[in-house]
C-alpha cells in the first residue's frame, strides 16, 4: 500500500509552510524549506490547484454557452442552430412570427408556438 495514499497537506497560517498530516495522528510532519520532498509536495499542490481552476473554468464556459432556447421543449441543438442561422439572434427569433418560425427547415408549427409562448 503506497505511503502517500493516506497523507494530507496542511498549509501554514501565512501559507509559506507545508506540513504533512496523517489521519488519526496529532503530530505533523514538518518539512525543511530546502527539502526535495517539500518541493515535490508543493508541485503536487500547484498541479491540483491548476486542475481545479481548469475544471471550474470549463463549467463556467458551459454556462456562458447556454441560451433561452435550451429551455424550450422540443428545441434541440439542430433546431437551435437552424433558428440562429435563419434569424441571426435571439432577438430576431423573438420578432419572427409563428409562420416564419415554422418555415425554418426542421421546425414544426407546434415547436414554433412553443418558442413564441416561452420567449
Amino acid at each position: 500500500m503506497p505511503i502517500f495514499r493516506w497523507w494530507g497537506v496542511a498549509k501554514g497560517v501565512d501559507r509559506n509552510r507545508f506540513d504533512l498530516v496523517r489521519p488519526n495522528r496529532v503530530a505533523l510532519l514538518v518539512l525543511d524549506r530546502n527539502c526535495p520532498a517539500l518541493h515535490l509536495v508543493q508541485r503536487i499542490d500547484e498541479e491540483a490547484h491548476r486542475y481545479a481552476i481548469t475544471y471550474h473554468r470549463k463549467l463556467r464556459g458551459k454556462v456562458a454557452m447556454t441560451s433561452l432556447l435550451d429551455d424550450v421543449p422540443g428545441i434541440g441543438p439542430k433546431r437551435k442552430k437552424a433558428l440562429i442561422k435563419a434569424f441571426g439572434s435571439l432577438d430576431g427569433i423573438r420578432q419572427a412570427s409563428i409562420d416564419d418560425l415554422a418555415a425554418v427547415p426542421g421546425m414544426t408549427r407546434k415547436a414554433a408556438e412553443e418558442i413564441k409562448g416561452l420567449l
